[in-house]
């Protein structure tokens, strides 16, 4: 795989963090970053999706969705009475 070089600027801690969860996993500094990095990344994709149905269901849709619904619920209800 080719590779893009690039310098950032990070705090001493968090890199002697990085370094030492690097080395207990036996990837190099680059790889821990690149890991970290996909995993934000998809994480972040994955709260968009979760953010665009909650934007488009959140609401229980449309007034006559809403009605529709309430009705196969109360239909659902009383024909489970014995």
């Amino acid at each position: 795989m080719k590779g893009m070089k690039t310098a950032i600027s990070v705090e001493d801690s968090l890199m002697e963090q990085a370094d030492e969860t690097a080395r207990d996993l036996g990837l190099s500094r680059s790889g821990l970053i690149a890991e970290a990095l996909r995993q934000y990344l998809w994480r972040r994709h994955q709260g968009r999706i979760t953010e665009q149905l909650n934007d488009a269901y959140g609401d229980g849709g449309t007034p006559v969705e809403r009605a529709t619904m309430k009705k196969l619920k109360t239909k659902l209800h009383t024909a489970d009475k014995w």
